[in-house]
């Protein structure tokens, strides 16, 4: 059967919450710059508290990733997991109204909406804070798998790969989309957590992975090795593809059999990297579902990051499908 949605995203339901501070800030609060550092609930409610004001908007990395498909004009749909509370109503309704179907029903009980907590500071790095909350149960009941099977593309999300609760949802999603011959793919999302999921990743990918989207940093951790070119190669070992993010370099797509490489896009001024792998897998998993080439793939990947690290906040200020 043929399918009915171009992407479906597995991933960590997040109210993003986004101001903008100097390095004193940073220094003070004593934040991993650059990094995304898993809080609890009590640091979460200090840290909101010292952050000036800024935007909250529905997030998470892999429900960015969607609304960039559907800003493409791709048909996208979302799995994750909220609470009935004022952030998990925030979260759906935004989502929905940046043109993605979302239907997972909020929980009635458990821990609240997750939110993330980032700094982003005037070299346009951005510090993530993340209360995971009730996002991080996801669990394999919650994967609908009529949903995933109609999707030509599954795309999970790495942060959601830490609980067992959540690598089981995430494990299932996969075998829902191979047994209905579909593509997934899934992002490394940040070299922490390539730390702390090295070996099960190794393994996850030669199994059930077709196509992994890393940065520069994450597939040199996931391989041990500052040779990028060596990573590189490596991967192509576990799966028949991968696009990876050089920052003002641009991006390499491996295979096996070619490695292609697409220039960054050309921005007036960068803003705020919030986002911005995560739209470049917008555009390149839009490519995949329309039937473009690697190499227009990664060009549009490149159009919707360019796009996104161009002004605050992880969704497009304009339809991507104008630009590419």
């Amino acid at each position: 059967m043929d399918p009915t949605l171009d992407v479906v995203g597995v991933g960590n339901a997040i109210v993003d919450v986004i101001a903008t501070v100097d390095e004193e800030f940073i220094t003070e609060h004593s934040l991993a710059k650059g990094a995304m550092t898993l809080i609890d609930s009590d640091r979460a409610t200090s840290l909101y508290d010292s952050m000036p004001p800024g935007i909250e908007a529905s997030g998470g990395s892999a429900a960015n990733t969607m609304a960039g498909v559907a800003s493409l004009g791709g048909v996208a749909a979302y799995i994750g997991k909220v609470r009935a509370d004022q952030l998990g109503e925030v979260f759906a309704h935004d989502l929905r109204a940046a043109g993605v179907g979302f239907d997972v029903a909020p929980s009635p009980s458990g821990d609240p909406t997750a939110r993330c907590l980032i700094q982003v500071t005037p070299d346009a790095e951005r510090t993530m804070n993340t209360f995971l909350g009730i996002s991080a149960v996801l669990a394999p009941e919650d994967i609908d798998e009529a949903l995933v099977a109609s999707a030509a593309i599954t795309y999970c999300e790495g942060y959601l790969y830490d609980t067992d609760v959540a690598k089981a949802a995430i494990r299932r999603a996969m075998d829902v989309a191979s047994e209905a011959g579909r593509t997934v793919s899934m992002t490394l999302s940040d070299s922490f957590c390539v730390d702390r999921h090295r070996r099960e990743w190794l393994d996850l990918f030669s199994d059930k992975v077709d196509l992994v989207f890393a940065n520069e940093s994450e597939i040199t951790s996931l391989f041990e090795t500052d040779d990028f070119d060596a990573a590189a190669r490596k991967i192509t070992d576990l799966v028949p593809m991968a696009a990876i993010t050089r920052s003002a370099k641009g991006s390499v797509v491996v295979t096996p059999d070619d490695t292609i490489v697409v220039p960054a896009s050309v921005v007036e001024q960068l803003v705020d990297a919030t986002g911005a792998g995560d739209l470049y897998a917008s555009g390149f998993l839009h490519g995949i579902a329309t039937g473009a080439s690697l190499q227009r793939c990664a060009e549009m990947g490149s159009i919707a990051a360019g796009e996104i690290i161009s002004h605050i906040g992880a969704r497009p200020h304009v339809s991507l499908s104008s630009l590419v």
